[in-house]
């Protein structure tokens, strides 16, 4: 099976952390590797580097070839352009079919978090083989809730539709993507509802005619190399949204997932508890709790006093302070800062 790992998003709910020349992917703060570097590690003994394949934007070429030495050139997939994930998965796929593959492919993230890698790998090996069995569909990977988490996408899974080496497969009745947060809590206790942390399985013929038969004007942009010309899509509005429900299953795990997409999502997945701060450089905390407080300049200390979920980042050149509440509108404030003029400091 061929693995495609997207690492070309800038992560501006990351900001100041992750830049548009330094995202958060490439960011070794996880035990000395980047997030890049763990997803990586976690397909290539199981499927080989020849089958692992990045995709990524051409600013990030040098970076990855650096902390992927093991991966051939070849394997380096690299965006013409910015147009969101419809186009980007349409952009792989043509990669593949022009190296003459039809076979199953999996998409994965360069940037989420796991315990449990085991357990992703079975999933993976399980959605290939019902891929060889049935090649006309795809096989979604949905992780068992944690808590009402409103800030991600949630798969609706059904019935038992059958088993693969011993794990069961479910049918899949849609998903809804960050649900208010009282329908959300439904959801959660429902237990018909598991996390999308957005991998799936299928194989590339079938998804080349879903797109040539559902999203025509992607298809025909890609295949005609006039990328930056393909309507800025998700891969949910472009495919997912027009695909007959019957023509999808779902795999439940339990990985230890989590998507570090959010700063305080970052302190979430390096807390040693739910009310421990997580710091880093010259910090000094007193009387603080359940905050992320990072300071990056060397020769300032950053102190904090009665603080309580708060997020503070403070850089050479940005500072930012947040309730945790409030980091998903750190994206919005990007946008703000962009019609500011104040690209540089992005």
């Amino acid at each position: 099976m061929k693995v495609i790992i997207f690492a070309g998003g800038v992560g501006t709910r990351m900001w100041p952390l992750s830049r548009v020349n330094s995202p958060k992917q490439f960011d070794t703060i996880f035990k000395g590797k980047s997030t890049l570097q763990l997803a990586y590690a976690r397909v290539a003994p199981v499927f080989g580097a020849e089958n692992v394949y990045i995709q990524t934007s051409k600013l990030y070429h040098k970076v990855v070839a650096k902390q992927l030495p093991k991966l051939p050139k070849r394997n380096i997939f690299l965006e013409p352009s910015r147009r969101d994930v419809g186009p980007a998965v349409c952009f792989a796929l043509n990669k593949l079919n022009q190296a003459g593959y039809s076979g199953p492919m999996a998409i994965v993230w360069a940037d989420h978090l796991m315990d449990r890698v085991d357990e992703f790998r079975a999933a993976l090996k399980n959605g290939e083989k019902l891929i060889e069995i049935d090649p006309n569909r795809f096989v979604f990977v949905g992780e068992r809730p944690r808590f009402a988490n409103n800030n991600l996408g949630w798969i609706h899974v059904g019935k038992k539709a059958g088993a693969v080496n011993q794990q069961d497969y479910f049918t899949f009745k849609g998903w809804k993507y960050k649900p208010e947060v009282k329908l959300c809590d439904k959801m959660y206790k429902s237990g018909d509802f598991f996390w999308n942390p957005g991998y799936f399985i299928t194989s590339v013929k079938f998804l080349t005619e879903c797109y040539q038969k559902l999203a025509p004007e992607i298809w025909q942009c890609v295949a005609k190399n006039k990328y930056e010309n393909c309507p800025k899509l998700s891969f949910d509005n472009a495919i997912i949204e027009k695909v007959n429900l019957k023509n999808a299953v779902v795999l439940k795990t339990n990985m230890g997932w989590s998507d570090p997409g959010t700063l305080y999502a970052l302190k979430e997945a390096l807390e040693e508890s739910s009310a421990a701060n997580v710091e880093k450089g010259q910090v000094m905390s007193f009387k603080t709790t359940d905050s992320l407080v990072y300071n990056l300049e060397p020769n300032k200390v950053v102190t904090t006093v009665g603080l309580k979920g708060m997020v503070v980042v403070n850089t050479k050149d940005a500072l930012v302070v947040v309730h945790k509440d409030n980091v998903v509108e750190i994206s919005n404030l990007v946008k703000e800062m962009k019609e500011r003029e104040l690209d540089k400091y992005l």
